[in-house]
């Protein structure tokens, strides 16, 4: 197994990246401030939230496009205004969040953020800057244009992560030995699925890859012991995870947290 890469930019360091998955909540209170200090609590110093913008500009940390879901509001959150989106309440209790505030109100957390559409490019760089957190965010997407497009907003680096397409050259390349270091070169590192359904599409050659290109990989999104060590047994870089309280459990028992 090659030696564990540590990339260059400030969000990284030479230990295991454990990340709470919209924070850590076993009540349906993902992507809340309450979630947030929950991870917080239990000793997390990376968490993995989600962005959209409003109709007026302001990056709000939602997973899903509208507010049907898991808040008792109503809508899609780029058609609507901030006035409106601040009234509804995650599991009916939660105030929806601005990403700002997560970013603010614990200044050492490490934030990686997934840029969930269009609307929330301007916004999220936006927040970035008005912290000055641009040393412990890490900006992914899907979309390597909207990952993209939200950096060159910035005035100085982030971290970032490879989108979909990037991946697909990186999974396609860890088996056929073609283009895996072509689509890493503009990334940091990997946060990727480890399974696609129940077929197991990450192999120990591609964290090898990776880690020979100088390039960490974070796997999402890992809630079962069994699996959790699995993957570190693979020499992943960092895990992401709902369980945010059985991954300090494993990563304890291995000296590791």
């Amino acid at each position: 197994m090659t030696s564990r890469p540590v990339p260059a930019h400030p969000y990284f360091d030479d230990r295991f990246a454990a990340l709470a998955h919209r924070g850590f909540s076993r009540e349906g209170l993902e992507n809340s401030m309450t979630a947030f200090q929950a991870a917080v609590d239990l000793g997390f110093r990376y968490v993995e939230t989600d962005a959209h913008g409003t109709s007026d500009g302001v990056a709000v940390a939602l997973h899903d496009s509208s507010l049907d879901r898991t808040t008792d509001g109503a809508g899609e959150v780029a058609r609507l205004p901030w006035s409106l989106v601040k009234e509804a309440r995650i599991g009916g209790v939660e105030p929806v969040p601005l990403f700002e505030d997560i970013l603010g109100t614990w200044p050492e957390l490490r934030v990686n953020v997934d840029v969930k559409g269009p609307s929330g490019i301007a916004p999220i760089a936006e927040a970035i800057e008005r912290t000055k957190a641009h040393d412990r965010v890490c900006v992914a997407s899907f979309s390597t244009a909207r990952r993209d497009a939200t950096v060159r907003l910035l005035s100085r680096p982030v971290a970032t992560s490879a989108g979909t397409s990037e991946a697909g050259l990186f999974f396609l390349g860890g088996a056929t030995g073609v283009g895996t270091l072509r689509s890493l070169r503009r990334v940091d590192g990997l946060q990727i699925p480890w399974k696609v359904g129940t077929m197991r599409v990450l192999t120990e050659r591609h964290v090898r890859i990776a880690h020979e290109a100088g390039r960490v990989v974070h796997v999402w999104t890992v809630n079962e012991r069994s699996d959790m060590e699995l993957l570190l047994d693979m020499g992943v870089d960092g895990l992401v995870s709902d369980r945010a309280d059985l991954l300090r459990e494993v990563l304890e028992d291995r000296g590791r947290w």
